[in-house]
């Protein structure tokens, strides 16, 4: 291995386990060993933009020149790589930059689930990079979601499992829609603060709401609906991989699932009253929990698949897709 390309690694696999720990081990421990690189970096190079876009130094036009630079460069790579050119190109790249070159020359598949997840994910930074500060509409919140969990799950199934064949259609995507609804009311305050306001704006309008309103009867009935409705999505989740056949993935999606569903076992237990934080969630007491559901949840799967008598049929639903 070149030293170039052993320090990005090490750079790809720091930042992954600096940020999440989960994922940093749900990489190391389930993702294809040839793909462990490419994960990190995938998932490292986001993080990055993330926090520069979530970081208070910069200016509305600074957070904006910047990710039109990191959707130039995207652009740009895949271009080259088909033999075209696309504008005056990049110019010279910093580390982090580097892994996204890096997955783009590695992705030898047309329509690979790895572009899928660059391409979405970009979608997604470049959307908040723009909406910080002003109110979004239901529709614009939806489109949000379907970014996401298009980028999160694309992602999954390339990196765990790559070869292993898995039904694909709306049902897949529901996991993830249901873990960034949680997800949304989780960090909610501090989002409120940061100027993401979550809250669609016919809701607030039509309401009488505002950001802080979490005390508010009326708020706390729109928290109720969207966890009921990542509830939903999650045991519709759970049915769509009773028919995925790879276990690592398997054991990913319903690690993944438990996280969130633990928090929104929080929310209900609250009242539907969103909390400043929830730091109990990284607790003992939350792994084991986490642990059980995950375990629990997996067995129950096997013994589905061993009989599909056991399964029932559950509609998909289309909202927010």
């Amino acid at each position: 291995m070149k030293p170039d390309q052993a320090r990005s690694d090490r750079l790809a696999a720091e930042i992954t386990r600096s940020s999440s720990a989960q994922t940093y081990y749900t990489i190391r421990l389930l993702a294809d060993r040839a793909l462990v690189p490419d994960a990190y970096r995938a998932y490292a190079y986001f993080r990055w933009v993330d926090d520069l876009l979530d970081g208070d130094s910069a200016s509305p036009a600074e957070r904006s020149a910047f990710i039109q630079r990191q959707q130039h460069l995207l652009e740009d790579c895949y271009a080259r790589k088909a033999g075209k050119t696309w504008g005056e190109g990049p110019g010279e790249t910093c580390p982090e930059e580097r892994m996204l070159v890096d997955l783009v020359a590695g992705d030898r598949e047309p329509s690979s689930g790895l572009q899928s997840y660059l391409r979405s994910m970009m979608a997604v930074m470049a959307f908040d990079a723009g909406r910080r500060g002003r109110p979004i509409s239901q529709a614009e919140l939806a489109n949000y979601s379907r970014l996401l969990s298009t980028a999160v799950t694309d992602a999954l199934h390339h990196f765990i499992g790559h070869r292993a064949p898995a039904p694909h259609g709306e049902a897949c995507y529901l996991p993830v829609q249901g873990a960034h609804i949680i997800h949304m009311l989780r960090d909610w305050s501090e989002d409120c603060a940061a100027g993401y306001v979550n809250l669609p704006r016919e809701i607030a309008e039509g309401a009488g709401l505002a950001c802080g309103d979490v005390a508010d009867p009326a708020f706390r009935a729109w928290v109720r609906g969207r966890v009921r409705l990542a509830q939903q999505d999650f045991q519709a989740g759970r049915d769509y991989l009773a028919g995925n056949r790879c276990l690592r993935r398997r054991l990913a999606c319903l690690a993944y699932i438990s996280r969130f569903e633990w928090t929104a076992r929080e929310i209900e237990r609250g009242g539907y009253r969103l909390r400043a934080a929830y730091p109990e969630r990284k607790s003992p007491r939350a792994a084991a929990w986490m642990l059980w559901r995950t375990v629990s949840s997996l067995l129950r799967l096997r013994r589905a698949a061993a009989d599909p008598r056991d399964l029932a049929l559950q509609p998909v639903r289309p909202e927010e897709r």
